[in-house]
């Protein structure tokens, strides 16, 4: 029933430009009763977050459609692609795939799978956590590429899938690219991390006919921040790119990683103003440099502790204020009640361009293999079941997932950047191998450790206070 109601307002809102402004406000009151009122079980404060989310990014999605950024028919398909089938699961095929693997496999299946199906790319960004490079990359036959996603759609029931890399847009292999696999798997709905460098007209075009990928677009801050990680000029085609998607009608969303370099850019209004009012994003997903991958100074890059409080603070008040659809993957880990590497329930595994089955793209670990698990007639579930994977679910549940309505600090939710200790001792195997031999090196130094353990004492003595205060004992006037 709940789920009859929301798709029937958003195809009225999308049907009806007079009252588009009206509906909205109905569905909003409609999405407020559904994650806060009737959900007593759930921390309240959690739950209003999550609303705050959802009611900006249905405020940013009409105001796009009302400037004509975004195309009626791209629209319509993302309510029966995305909303229908990916977010509430609402047909009986993924309802009965979802049962059948739970019956197997005795635990419910992840959300969706993040595939890195290439290394190669034709930037080299200081700190890029794929070491990508154009000339010793390597990639996934798209017969593989293909399996997997086929996995996710049969085996997971999923209806969701993210693509990163490398550039996902340079992929080719057996006379196939993306495109191939996003017009073979139409139910099913991709979003894109690119460096938006490639994203012609032409490509613009296509991805409108598809209408069932959105490209979220690697920035830095503005021309000065962008080009100097990523190289020069790369912003004006960054520019470019999203002139091209916002005739086309395709919505684009930004993706930006914040380090100690770009953060003074990235706290001010003049960031977000710009890319959501005048290049018309729908949505902006915000990172904090891991450090993992290529670079010497990566712990030198990361944002401090006072900075990520910053940050957090900010992303409160510009969702709430601005109502802009912004989500950062360690501040807002309320939103997704916490962790969702290591295959949780709604969460995800990641698999990169060697096959390499990990918990998350920042977590450089692997147990399996997806071309060993294929070659002995195993699918992708059976990464699940490692100690390694296992280890980290338990901490998952232990530390929130298991009592959603008194959780541990969400405001701390990483278990290997915000928890590095007790990754290392509780959750880290003997049979884990490091993604990349070189840099585990680094990785595994004292100084690495005791950098990111006096980081995460830090940031408990800075969050705690805001957890307990403005989560755990709010209460509403």
């Amino acid at each position: 029933m709940l789920d009859n109601v929301i798709i029937g307002a958003l195809s009225k809102i999308v049907n009806q430009k007079q009252g588009r402004k009206l509906l909205a406000g109905q569905l909003d009151k409609y999405i407020y009763k559904s994650f806060v009122t009737d959900c007593p079980h759930d921390l309240p404060t959690v739950q209003k977050k999550k609303y705050e989310f959802l009611s900006a990014i249905l405020h940013t999605a009409v105001k796009n459609m009302d400037r004509g950024y975004i195309s009626k028919k791209v629209v319509k398909n993302i309510i029966q692609v995305f909303v229908k089938n990916a977010i509430m699961q609402n047909n009986a095929e993924n309802l009965q795939s979802e049962a059948n693997f739970k019956e197997k496999y005795g635990i419910d299946p992840p959300g969706f799978l993040v595939l890195s199906p290439t290394q190669r790319c034709n930037l080299s960004c200081i700190g890029c956590y794929a070491s990508s490079t154009s000339r010793t990359a390597t990639h996934l036959p798209y017969s593989v590429v293909d399996k997997i996603i086929r996995e996710n759609h049969d085996l997971f029931g999923s209806r969701f899938m993210v693509i990163s890399g490398g550039e996902p847009f340079m992929y080719y292999s057996e006379g196939k690219n993306l495109l191939d696999i996003f017009k073979k798997y139409n139910d099913t709905f991709f979003l894109v991390y690119t460096n938006g460098t490639l994203i012609t007209k032409e490509l613009a075009h296509e991805l409108e006919k598809l209408g069932n990928v959105t490209p979220a677009i690697s920035v830095e801050g503005f021309e000065l921040e962008t080009d100097e990680r990523r190289g020069n000029g790369v912003y004006a085609k960054i520019l470019s790119a999203m002139e091209n998607l916002r005739r086309s009608g395709v919505p684009f969303g930004i993706s930006v990683t914040a380090t100690r370099k770009n953060v003074k850019t990235l706290l001010s209004d003049a960031f977000y103003d710009f890319f959501f009012e005048e290049q018309g994003a729908s949505y902006m997903w915000q990172f904090q440099l891991m450090p993992i991958g290529r670079a010497d100074d990566l712990l030198e890059l990361m944002v401090t502790p006072e900075e990520r409080i910053a940050l957090l603070k900010l992303w409160q008040k510009t969702m709430d204020e601005k109502k802009y659809g912004l989500a950062d993957f360690w501040n807002s880990g309320v939103l997704s009640n916490g962790c969702i590497a290591y295959g949780r329930a709604g969460g995800y595994l990641y698999i990169d361009w060697n096959g390499n089955i990990m918990p998350c793209v920042f977590v450089p670990y692997y147990v399996d293999n997806i071309y060993d698990l294929y070659n002995n007639g195993k699918s992708i579930a059976d990464a699940l079941f490692s100690k390694f994977m296992v280890n980290g679910r338990k901490w998952q549940d232990e530390y929130g997932y298991d009592h959603r309505h008194h959780p541990e600090n969400w405001l701390l939710p990483c278990s290997i950047r915000d928890h590095y200790d007790n990754f290392i001792h509780s959750i880290l195997t003997e049979d884990a191998k490091p993604e990349d031999e070189t840099n585990n090196k680094f990785l595994l130094t004292e100084d690495y450790y005791n950098s990111l353990t006096e980081y995460d004492k830090k940031l408990e003595q800075l969050t705690e206070p805001i957890w307990n205060e403005n989560y755990l004992n709010w209460k509403e006037d």
